[in-house]
């Protein structure tokens, strides 16, 4: 039986349904697994996404022809039925489900297993074929538990709290500073979004997720209180004009990447909490081996190294090239409107 899904110049493509997943070139009609930039791109005429991200999607691509389906909701396309699931990953992933003629793929996007009260958990999908990222797919890559890296920055916020001096958080604003929002302790002092981030907290809210009260920087009255401050930037703010209102303060950054102490060094930040939205190695296994596939096709990030590995232990695996990017690089730009506001308030 040949291949449901194959790659094209244009992205993942469903053949028998003549569908594409989160492609990277216009095209007719696309299933997007979640609003990341490397995932979801303008340009496409037709846009199919799960409910919980509709209005993040639409926040970030503007005004383009989406349809919303329920999780576990089914639809008919060219007689591929299509179904959407829970990835874990941000507000509003999913895994596609695709059935046809018998045989059942799922595309996974993006996911995690971890606990993040921002978003529904990952659901564990049967199927014959799994198509897995592996931007973290090295056995070097073990996460601790979300509440010990929430403890931990608590802690960073309350001690230069007690010294006067502003805390910057870089992390990215689509995401993860809604994640880290919803673990930090507000007793501490007041809460700062960058004009990026606060917008998507603001549909995060929208959307029933439950977040501290946040401000920007320009609504800030008592500049004494920017001393207790803790603010949330994207990695962009970085050694921008923006930074120049915080005066004395220490900087920290947020990702998966700060496991690795070259990472951190190059960031140039006092500190690097190691905090992911993506699985990791362990959980990459668990996921793979939840689906009960008996092929799995590994795309970007270390896809030789998780090939090799999965065929060694029994699999049917091989690899997608696709134009993914690593959305822990994605700052959550959001549309015009947004990005002006960021200026407005530089």
């Amino acid at each position: 039986m040949a291949d449901m899904v194959v790659v094209r110049k244009e992205g993942l493509y469903c053949v028998p349904g003549q569908f594409y997943i989160d492609p990277w070139r216009p095209v007719e009609r696309a299933i997007i697994t979640h609003a990341h930039a490397d995932h979801a791109r303008v340009g496409h005429r037709h846009y199919l996404c799960a409910a919980p991200g509709e209005q993040v999607l639409r926040a970030r691509l503007g005004p383009v022809s989406i349809q919303a389906l329920a999780y576990g909701d089914s639809i008919e396309h060219h007689g591929v039925q299509v179904s959407l699931h829970p990835a874990g990953h941000v507000l509003g992933s999913a895994q596609v489900r695709m059935q046809h003629g018998g045989e059942v793929w799922v595309a996974s996007g993006d996911y995690k297993l971890q606990p993040d009260p921002t978003c529904l958990p990952f659901e564990p999908v049967r199927c014959d074929t799994f198509i897995t990222e592996s931007t973290f797919g090295l056995p070097i890559y073990r996460w601790q538990a979300p509440q010990e890296i929430y403890d931990d920055i608590n802690q960073w916020w309350r001690r230069n709290a007690a010294e006067g001096r502003t805390s910057v958080l870089f992390c990215y604003a689509f995401g993860k500073a809604q994640r880290i929002l919803a673990g930090l302790d507000a007793s501490i002092g007041p809460l700062i979004c960058h004009g990026a981030a606060q917008a998507l907290t603001q549909v995060y809210r929208e959307s029933g997720v439950a977040l501290p009260a946040t401000v920007m920087v320009g609504e800030v009255t008592d500049k004494a209180a920017l001393k207790t401050a803790l603010v949330i930037a994207p990695p962009s703010a970085a050694g921008s004009p923006w930074m120049k209102r915080f005066g004395d303060y220490s900087d920290a950054f947020a990702s998966g990447w700060m496991l690795l102490r070259g990472a951190r060094r190059r960031r140039g930040v006092d500190r690097g909490f190691v905090l992911s939205d993506h699985a990791d190695w362990p959980g990459l296994m668990q996921a793979i081996t939840a689906t009960q596939a008996e092929r799995i096709i590994v795309t970007h990030g270390s896809i030789p190294v998780m090939v090799r590995w999965l065929q060694q232990n029994g699999w049917q695996a091989g690899g997608f090239e696709t134009e993914y990017g690593d959305d822990e690089a994605d700052d959550g730009a959001p549309v015009a409107s947004m990005a002006a506001e960021d200026v407005s308030h530089a």
